[in-house]
């Protein structure tokens, strides 16, 4: 009796636990289903929360197509001066005649020798004028135009000068839209801003824009005009670390208020150099440029001599054919003198050589040209101190007007 009462007792107590673990399985099961009911009604708010609007997931990133873009328009003293000069700036194709083979019966035929850039200055009638290098033009046939829309004209020379390396052609107003404004290089500052507009390796790179600094005011940069591997003459120049490249030649170098402070000109290529480009300074250029639209050359006075420095003749002639004192080692020989020219009427001949001009001593063939160019003007007077077989003479000669320009 009291076996079976035992038996009972314990099947009520198992019965009692199964029912017990049931309650905690079905009470968990509740728990998961209200979890991820959760879950999936809370899951597009995360989504949107999330950075972008995107899932970190694949799956989650493909459930919004849609890629969301910022405009911002970004506007600034270098874009608002590049968008006011930019339509000026053109570029110059120069086109020369072939050389004819001997053999050849056919007609020399043109080709394109080079390109550059140029400057829209002014817009007077039927007729555009641009200002740009001597050097872009120099040697041309034809040539031609290319305007910042792309759009070709066929151009004329006005007239050059090589002694500035400033040249003024012209073209049809009838496609020109801007024309650029000189501003004053005087007051430019070292370390100002400065932006160089051109057309870098020819006109796949049409208005190119370069930025930099005015690296140095006042430079002086010799030049051979002649090839003859001596300098001829002293540029003056603005220095500039704008990238200028061949092609930049004749292209706009503008300040933040989009005024052309100098025409870009020339840089010094070499492996060991970086960041030297020259422009012509827009203030030295105006007198040019008015001087070659009016007349196609730019007046210059002339003694009508030849001259060779005398640091380039050997000793032995300095002694021998000069008779020159031995302190003197610097100044010009005069190596010929031209027919009827004012140097010939005031008495000087061939082996002179020039020691002092106006009472200022001069050295070598640019202080003397430097002091006519920049100092001088036709029918001026000149005083020349020379040596002439060892003894001193002095002349005075009425400058005429030089038979080149």
């Amino acid at each position: 009796m009291g076996y079976y009462d035992n038996i009972n007792g314990e099947d009520r107590s198992r019965s009692k636990k199964r029912s017990s673990r049931a309650g905690y399985f079905f009470s968990g099961l509740i728990g998961v289903i209200i979890g991820a009911l959760l879950v999936w009604l809370l899951m597009p708010s995360m989504v949107d929360r999330l950075p972008n609007g995107s899932g970190s997931s694949g799956a989650i990133g493909t459930s919004n197509n849609t890629t969301k873009q910022v405009t911002t328009e970004v506007t600034t003293d270098v874009t608002g001066a590049v968008e006011k000069v930019a339509g000026a700036v053109v570029g110059i194709t120069n086109i020369q005649e072939s050389a004819q083979d001997f053999w050849s019966q056919a007609e020399p035929t043109t080709q394109e020798a080079g390109s550059g850039s140029g400057v829209i200055y002014k817009k007077d009638g039927d007729t555009a004028y641009i200002v740009t290098n001597n050097h872009v033009v120099e040697g041309a046939k034809q040539l031609e135009v290319t305007l910042a829309d792309g759009s070709k004209a066929e151009a004329k020379l006005i007239g050059s000068d090589v002694w500035t390396d400033l040249a003024v052609i012209s073209i049809s107003s009838k496609k020109v839209n801007t024309v650029a404004t000189f501003g004053n290089s005087e007051v430019l500052k070292q370390g100002e801003t400065v932006i160089a507009i051109g057309n870098p390796l020819g006109l796949d790179f049409s208005g190119s824009v370069t930025t930099g600094v005015v690296s140095g005011k006042d430079r002086t940069v010799p030049v051979d005009l002649n090839s003859d591997g001596e300098p001829d003459w002293q540029a003056e120049v603005l220095q500039t670390d704008a990238a200028i490249n061949p092609g930049n030649s004749g292209g706009a170098l503008v300040n933040l208020a989009g005024e052309v402070i100098g025409i870009n000109s020339m840089k010094i290529s070499e492996s060991t150099v970086e960041g030297l480009g020259f422009a012509i300074p827009i203030n030295s250029a105006i007198p040019v440029i008015n001087e070659l639209q009016k007349s196609g050359k730019v007046e210059r006075p002339s003694m009508g001599v030849s001259l060779i420095d005398l640091t380039n003749v050997p000793a032995f002639h300095q002694t021998r054919t000069l008779k020159l004192p031995a302190e003197i080692t610097e100044g010009i020989v005069i190596s010929s003198v031209v027919k009827n020219s004012s140097a010939e009427k005031a008495g000087l001949e061939q082996y002179d050589v020039i020691v002092e001009i106006d009472g200022q001593k001069v050295d070598n063939s640019i202080d003397l040209r430097k002091h006519l160019y920049n100092e001088k003007k036709v029918g001026d007077k000149l005083k020349v101190k020379a040596y002439r077989g060892g003894e001193i003479i002095e002349k005075e000669l009425t400058l005429t007007n030089s038979p080149t320009s």
